[in-house]
């Protein structure tokens, strides 16, 4: 047995008596020790504050980063099942523009139309360009059944309505109510509203001439005042491609001016004659002297059609021309009638800003099935060609 105690270790030194066993250390003093142990430093606030914004660092990076890996688990993991067969019901599905894939699989799924967003997305296969639009789903559909249907631009739903050149408004508002589930009297109260049509300001409000002919893909949800304003819209492109306020501007007429010279060359000319038209029309106007006779007066037969609320290509009578008391009788009036009569396409309002050269004061189509049309400087002329025209009809059921 050992005699030895840790008394008698000689690493334990016995104090000298007397003399505490705290005592300072040689040296410099240091005001942090005290007792044998140093106290901690306090810290100042910045070293709080960087404290604080670096746990606000992680707990709001811990947020963001559970916050979104929580929804993708939940779009594909929590309910990546899928339903089988065609589905039942109807459900009016809308793909907007800037939607992706992911998108378009939760808004499915958030209908009711599939069962997961990974089961579409599985499906699309990494498939883009589905295209916006609406488009007739079911509930409870397949995904491979959903997305065939999205991925098929022919499945979008739109009523495709084609307006001619040269038509009135009336006669396109009856057009729209014929190839859409609304009435002429909700077409007619539409055009009323004409600050929503967003019509330029020259048209004073009145939409004849500028409803643009075109082929429209109009929603399921447009209602009349849209589809009037998307034709408004469109013209307004025709109008901004053929630079209409600096063209006008060119020949010496106002924008205003060359839609009502425009809606006249569509009511009149057809194809290449379009341009020489124009012609005939700037001379009658701004030609010196009695401008060959005619002394300012278009004569123009459309004119007094649509004073006499006419449609289609009608000859008017002498009596007519001579009797018909409205601005719109350019046999009675001089200068340009009040507005356009028709709405003139493409061709016919580039053919307003830009007419042949030429002296021409007169025309007339001589030959009714071919479109054949004669242009001449006197009247002496013009008579030769109703000769000519005459002829044509003693031959022809046209006239």
């Amino acid at each position: 047995m050992n005699d030895g105690n840790a008394y008698d270790d000689p690493r334990v030194e016995e104090p000298d008596e007397g003399h505490p066993t705290d005592v300072e250390p040689d040296g410099e003093y240091d005001p942090y020790y005290l007792g044998g142990a140093r106290k901690r430093k306090k810290r100042g606030f910045a070293g709080c504050l960087a404290v604080i914004v670096a746990l606000a660092v992680v707990v709001g990076g811990a947020y963001l980063v559970g916050t979104k890996g929580f929804h993708y688990l939940k779009d594909h993991l929590s309910q990546a099942d899928d339903y089988s067969g065609p589905g039942h019901g109807k459900v009016l599905f809308e793909v907007k523009s800037g939607d992706s894939t992911t998108t378009i699989g939760r808004n499915l799924k958030s209908d009711g139309v599939v069962a997961s967003v990974d089961a579409f997305l599985s499906a699309a296969n990494g498939a883009k360009g589905i295209q916006v639009g609406y488009y007739q789903l079911r509930k409870k559909m397949s995904a491979d059944e959903a997305f065939k249907i999205l991925n098929d631009p022919n499945n979008i739903i739109k009523d495709t309505v084609t307006i001619p050149e040269g038509l009135r408004a009336v006669d396109i508002v009856k057009i729209l109510a014929a190839k859409t589930k609304y009435s002429v009297a909700d077409f007619d109260a539409a055009l009323k509203n004409t600050a929503a049509l967003g019509l330029p300001a020259y048209a004073h409000g009145n939409p004849e001439g500028y409803l643009f002919p075109s082929t429209y893909p109009f929603g399921p949800t447009e209602k009349p005042i849209d589809m009037l304003t998307d034709m408004v819209t469109r013209w307004k492109q025709a109008a901004s491609d053929d630079d209409l306020v600096n063209g006008a501007k060119k020949v010496g007429k106002t924008p205003a001016q060359v839609m009502t010279i425009a809606s006249l060359i569509q009511a009149e000319g057809r194809g290449s004659d379009m341009p020489k038209v124009s012609r005939v029309i700037y001379n009658r106007l701004d030609g010196p002297g009695t401008r060959e006779g005619t002394n300012g007066l278009l004569q123009i037969d459309a004119t007094v059609n649509y004073a006499l609320n006419r449609t289609g290509v009608v000859a008017v009578t002498t009596e007519e021309t001579q009797n018909t008391q409205s601005p719109y009788n350019t046999y009675l009036h001089p200068g340009l009638p009040p507005g356009p009569i028709d709405s003139p396409g493409d061709a016919a309002i580039k053919a307003a800003l830009n007419p042949t050269p030429g002296p021409w004061y007169y025309y007339l189509t001589v030959n009714l099935r071919t479109g054949l049309t004669k242009f001449g400087v006197t009247y002496q002329e013009f008579l030769g060609f109703k000769q000519e025209y005459a002829q044509y009809c003693t031959t022809s059921t046209r006239c």
